[in-house]
Formats: structure tokens, C-alpha cells, sequence
């Protein structure tokens, strides 16, 4: 039986299988990056003017015009004014309780996401070679059903060389695909660092400022 046909039709898949393959890694590669981004001050001076206005509110005890300012368009989608409109939703609890609160909610929501897609990129990156090797096999499995086929009236080396090219560039592509996603993926490890650092700073900044204004109105009242 000539398995010929069959092998191009399932080799032609494994190139098909690794551009798919290629395209959703940095489909969503570019997509954690994107969301790290929206989650983050765009620069320290942004962070330190959102936090200065909430110093200003906090002080005079405007409670609701600090949750009208998170909740503002400029802040849906950073993370630290969303914490902030959860503490303030919780203010009655002890600082210790809101402070385990918004630290939960941090991992639940924003850094479980990103764990979540990074983890789609980390299976692409074992993905890829496992085609590669495939191909490899495929590759291997056709050069040899030719020499075994041809025994007799001889075999063409060209047929050959072209069935282990094709075992050889799977595996290349496999590991091409591979090589720059695990690069990626440590750059995304960083920034996802940058961003639970920057938020823990900015949220203990905020909590502070919270216990004084709260203290304050307890005294008065």
C-alpha cells in the first residue's frame, strides 16, 4: 500500500497546525501585553496625579467624590482605582480585613487573567516542537516506505532529500515558533511584576490616607 498521499496530506497539515500555532502566540502575547498596559499607570507622574487628587479628597473626607473619580472613564480599566472603589465600598471593616480584601481581589481578578492567557502561550510553546517532531517522524516515516517500496528498481535520492527537508524544517519551524514565545513570555513575567509592584505601592499609599481620614472622622464624631 502506498502511503504517500496520505503522509503529504498529514505533512501539509503539520505546516498548517504551526502557522495557527505561530498566530495565536503572538495574537495573544499582544494581547496580555495590551491588558498589563490598560491596568497600569502610564507613567509614574500619571500615578503620583491620580493619587495626589485622592490625598487632596481624602483629607477633606469626600468619600464619594473619590469613588466618582475612580469610577471615571480615565479609570475603568486601572486596576488601582477599581481597588480603591472596593475598599471604600468596605471602609467599615478594620484595615487589616480590607487590606486581605483588596489583596484577594487583585489576584482573582487582574493577575489570574493574565496567569491564565500567559498559561495558553506556555502550552503553544511545548506545542510547537511536539509538531516539529511530527513533521520529523512523518518525515522519516516517508523516506523510509520509499526505500522499502524501491528496493528493486532503485531509489532516487532526490526523493529522499525531500522527505528529510521536510522532517528537518518542521522541527526549525517548531522550534522558531518556540524560541521567541519563551523570550516573550519572560518579558511578560516582568511587566506582570512592574504591575503588582506598582499597584501594592499605590494600594498601601491609599490605605494609609484611608485609616488617617477614617480616624479623623471617628474622633469628630
Amino acid at each position: 500500500m502506498d502511503l504517500t498521499p496520505i503522509l503529504d496530506i498529514v505533512g501539509n497539515a503539520v505546516y498548517v497546525l504551526q502557522a495557527i500555532t505561530a498566530v495565536q502566540g503572538v495574537f495573544l502575547w499582544i494581547l496580555v501585553l495590551r491588558r498589563i498596559r490598560l491596568k497600569r499607570f502610564g507613567s509614574q507622574a500619571a500615578a503620583d496625579a491620580f493619587l495626589g487628587e485622592v490625598r487632596e479628597q481624602l483629607a477633606a473626607k469626600r468619600f464619594d467624590d473619590v469613588a466618582q473619580l475612580c469610577d471615571s472613564p480615565n479609570y475603568w480599566s486601572k486596576a488601582t482605582p477599581q481597588l480603591i472603589l472596593i475598599a471604600l465600598a468596605h471602609r467599615d471593616r478594620p484595615i487589616a480585613k480590607l487590606r486581605a480584601l483588596l489583596a484577594e481581589r487583585f489576584s482573582t481578578e487582574v493577575m489570574a487573567d493574565l496567569e491564565y492567557r500567559v498559561s495558553w502561550i506556555n502550552t503553544i510553546i511545548k506545542t510547537a516542537p511536539m509538531l516539529g517532531l511530527q513533521g520529523t517522524v512523518l518525515g522519516m516515516i516517508a523516506a523510509f516506505a520509499k526505500i522499502a517500496s524501491r528496493q528493486k528498481s532503485g531509489i532516487n535520492p532526490a526523493d529522499l532529500a525531500s522527505d528529510i527537508s521536510f522532517a528537518l524544517w518542521t522541527t526549525a519551524i517548531g522550534l522558531l515558533i518556540a524560541i521567541p514565545l519563551v523570550m516573550a513570555v519572560a518579558a511578560i513575567q516582568v511587566r506582570m511584576s512592574k504591575l503588582q509592584d506598582s499597584v501594592q505601592r499605590q494600594m498601601g499609599e491609599f490605605l494609609e490616607l484611608l485609616e488617617v481620614a477614617l480616624q479623623d472622622g471617628m474622633r469628630r464624631s
